[in-house]
């Protein structure tokens, strides 16, 4: 889905996975500062969007996903995940219910899967589900911003903002109001900076929710069976997860990122086995590169990282 505000004065498509929107309008660090202080909004309208009705919903969702939704309050947020029979992340849902219809956002080109696969699970449920990608468009407003969104069908409130579905015809009109915008560059700085996984970016085909911290948001541990439910048992009971979430803080003299995928070697063994792999990378307007990455978890937490030839630090995410 291409955005209308790639019309807007300075706009610079974005490539790869979040392409439809602007990647920045013309100058990113002013726009993540302007994010951060609650006087800008990122235009999330290339996620897609799935809604689910019917009297048998939550109860439904309940048996297929990571977290306790079969009592969700409504206008409450949370996280979920569906997983592989190992356990192995599959779809990352971003939910809200409003009393009537379940909302989703989910990564971009993933809800065509998620939909196919819920809809081989509705068996006697009295449940209806959607693809409202075309009219419906995720538009994001930072902690502080004053805006009103009475024009939204669905609010997420969540500690760092809120997550608005707004009318797709509607978008350029209605985001006038928000303050200015900010590319998905500027938003992904600060979702790294505040170590929030991303599907298809820190995780891959082999992924278990321990390793990227989803086990805190998104897996609600004291709940009956799903999907996977076994591995994500076993593991938080009699193990630890093989890989283990970090933050990097990055050289800054090289002038360019690492881009996901980079390789990491101890810095004082450059040409030994790679130990992990950059997962997201970015600018960040106060801390300089940063970047996400898997690493094993028997890495020691001090040891400097290369990811190719940019020396990164270690902030632990996941504890070892």
């Amino acid at each position: 889905m291409k955005s209308p505000l790639l019309s807007l004065p300075g706009a610079v498509p974005a490539e790869g996975p979040d392409e439809g929107v602007a990647a920045h309008y013309g100058d990113l660090f002013r726009e993540q500062r302007e994010l951060a202080a609650g006087r800008a909004f990122a235009d999330l309208s290339h996620r897609g969007v799935v809604t689910v009705t019917g009297p048998d919903r939550l109860s439904w969702l309940h048996l297929l996903v990571t977290q306790h939704v079969s009592e969700l309050p409504p206008q409450q947020a949370v996280e979920a995940l569906i997983l592989s029979p190992h356990g192995h992340v599959e779809h990352a849902l971003y939910l809200v219910d409003d009393g009537t219809t379940t909302w989703a956002h989910v990564e971009p080109g993933t809800q065509g899967a998620l939909i196919e696969y819920l809809e081989r699970m509705k068996f006697m449920y009295r449940v209806e589900i959607a693809d409202a990608t075309e009219q419906f468009a995720v538009v994001h407003l930072p902690a502080g911003n004053p805006a009103a969104a009475t024009a939204a069908a669905a609010v997420r409130e969540l500690p760092w903002g809120r997550d608005l579905f707004l009318p797709r015809a509607e978008l350029a009109a209605l985001t006038e109001e928000f303050g200015s915008p900010a590319g998905v560059w500027a938003y992904e700085a600060l979702r790294i900076e505040a170590h929030r996984p991303r599907l298809g970016f820190e995780t891959d085909h082999r992924t278990i929710p321990h390793e990227v911290d989803w086990l805190r948001t998104a897996v609600h541990l004291n709940k009956g069976c799903y999907r996977g439910q076994e591995t994500v048992a076993r593991v938080h009971n009699l193990g630890r997860p093989p890989r283990r979430l970090v933050f990097l803080h990055l050289d800054g003299t090289e002038e360019t990122l690492p881009p996901h995928g980079t390789e990491l070697r101890p810095a004082g063994d450059p040409q030994g086995r790679p130990v992990g792999f950059v997962t997201s990378s970015a600018r960040h307007y106060e801390l300089g590169p940063i970047a996400l990455a898997l690493v094993k978890r028997n890495t020691p937490v001090d040891a400097v990282l290369l990811a190719g030839t940019v020396p990164g630090t270690q902030e632990v995410v996941v504890a070892p």
